[in-house]
């Protein structure tokens, strides 16, 4: 495995500051309320919350795992990168595909609502015609390409303006709803445990407990590319899990479930509650978090598209930087596709169902790349308990990593099981085809990762701290594989 220059150089300016304030915006909690809410109440009623629980415990886990795989192996492509490593480059290339899909997938889905919120806030009670929602469509998909075209620095200040919103709006809903608690509790009906409907808001919950991961896709922007990425997700993961214990069980309490389940903004529906004279109060801060979640999930995706050009996968033209040191054209491209997808689901009724039934497999895609990095950290700290190293030739140092290599084997074993359950639950919850999609894009994965063709050999980080000025160093053999 050659190790490179400093051919595709990105610019290391991100602080921790940066770093958490990324991870915790990318998961857009007012966002994903809103977004999954609905669908999770019409699946599982009030057992939403144990789903949340279950799903929560491995993506917690995987926030460990995922700062000692940055600390061996910071990277744009970060977990594409890691399976190269560690599992070879044909295992590399199929991750390649799910994260391209899983990502991809999430995309659309926040478009939407973002032009749908902002409509409403302009013109409550009025229902917009197709061309308006692809226009405001069009406008969010530009204003998210501001920040990331500007540069990571520049990214990060206005996400840190947007996270304020998101923060000081969660914490007033938060002590008006404890406030009116008890003129608005709504009796609790919980007949039977939906053991299919928790497995499916479990899956859907991916969608909600993702997005910490970004500052792994940073790690060749942060100036401490070895300690802080990793760390800043292992933050971000645990506040989001915050936000969702505090707002989730108010919401259900304060609103019957007939009216949450299935509500395309359960959020709003909360609002109409809590605050019937100023919905704006509520959508507001949604839309601000809409907006993070849009340009930090386009982030993530054009840093692995990046690192993906540059070894070879995907044209070179993604691995390209404009002169603020950020991938314009595989940022450019996501946003234009996503865009693209936008505009036939708006435009053509008749393909949304079909756009529908694809978008919604998000959830599935998300949870088996988290699978993927956790199969992965499993075989590198097997081989690393076996080998007694720190992973570095020069390193006498032993690891004590067993707690966590058995965290990500049992994390494995689990997320592997919700992937079966959703498999068998998921034509009755989301439509009979749902399976026939995953089974599309699985063999999609397949053939892009065994038909032949000529990459470049890894790209290596060999970025320093730029506090200190030290260079890293790059992983033994025994997880060099390619």
């Amino acid at each position: 495995m050659a190790e490179n220059g400093d051919a595709g150089k990105l610019a290391q300016v991100f602080r921790t500051g940066d770093l958490v304030s990324l991870s915790v915006s990318s998961v857009g909690p007012l966002f994903s309320i809103a977004a999954t809410g609905g669908v999770m109440a019409a699946a599982a009623g009030w057992f939403s919350l144990v789903a949340i629980g279950l799903i929560a415990i491995p993506f917690i886990v995987s926030a460990f795992v995922f700062r000692l795989l940055n600390r061996h192996f910071p990277h744009a492509g970060a977990s594409y990168h890691w399976s190269r490593r560690v599992l070879g480059a044909r295992s590399s290339r199929f991750q390649a595909w799910i994260l391209i899909v899983a990502y991809f997938s999430s995309i659309p889905p926040i478009i939407i609502p973002a032009a749908n919120y902002t409509l409403t806030l302009i013109a409550p009670g009025q229902t917009p015609g197709p061309l308006a929602e692809l226009a405001t469509s069009a406008f969010w998909v530009g204003f998210a390409l501001v920040p990331l075209l500007r540069g990571a620095k520049p990214t990060a200040r206005i996400t840190q303006v947007f996270l304020l919103v998101e923060v000081v709006s969660v914490a007033g809903l938060a002590a008006i709803a404890l406030y009116r608690l008890p003129e608005l509790h709504v009796p609790v009906h919980a007949s039977h445990f939906p053991l299919g409907g928790v497995i499916i808001s479990a899956v859907v919950a991916a969608t909600i407990l993702d997005g910490w991961e970004i500052d792994s896709y940073a790690a060749e922007e942060s100036r401490r590319p070895k300690r802080d990425p990793g760390t800043a997700g292992i933050v971000g993961a645990f506040l989001a899990l915050a936000f969702y214990a505090v707002l989730f069980p108010l919401m259900l309490d304060e609103t019957p479930l007939r009216v949450l389940a299935g509500a395309a903004n359960p959020m709003a529906a909360w609002g109409d509650r809590l605050l019937p004279s100023a919905p704006w109060a509520v959508l507001l801060p949604v839309l601000a978090s809409t907006a993070g979640g849009l340009w930090l999930t386009s982030f993530i995706l054009g840093r692995a598209l990046f690192a993906m050009g540059r070894e070879g996968l995907l044209p070179g033209r993604f691995a390209r930087l404009n002169h603020r040191q950020v991938p314009a054209f595989a940022l450019v491209s996501v946003l234009l596709a996503a865009l693209a997808v936008t505009a036939l689901q708006t435009l053509y009724p008749s393909l949304r169902s079909f756009f529908g039934l694809v978008l919604g497999a998000a959830g599935f895609f998300l949870t088996a790349e988290f699978f993927l990095d956790s199969l992965t950290a499993t075989v590198f700290l097997s081989r690393l308990h076996g080998a007694g190293k720190d992973g570095e030739p020069d390193a006498p140092v032993h690891h004590h990593h067993t707690a966590l290599r058995v965290a990500a084997t049992g994390t494995t074993v689990v997320l592997g099981a919700f992937l079966c359950g959703f498999l068998v639950f998921g034509p009755t919850a989301i439509g009979s085809g749902i399976d026939w999609v995953v089974a599309a894009v699985v063999t999609g994965g397949l053939l892009f990762a065994w038909i032949p063709r000529r990459g470049r050999e890894a790209y290596i980080f060999e970025g320093g701290d730029v506090t200190t000025g030290l260079p890293l160093r790059s992983a033994a053999s025994t997880a060099n594989r390619t």
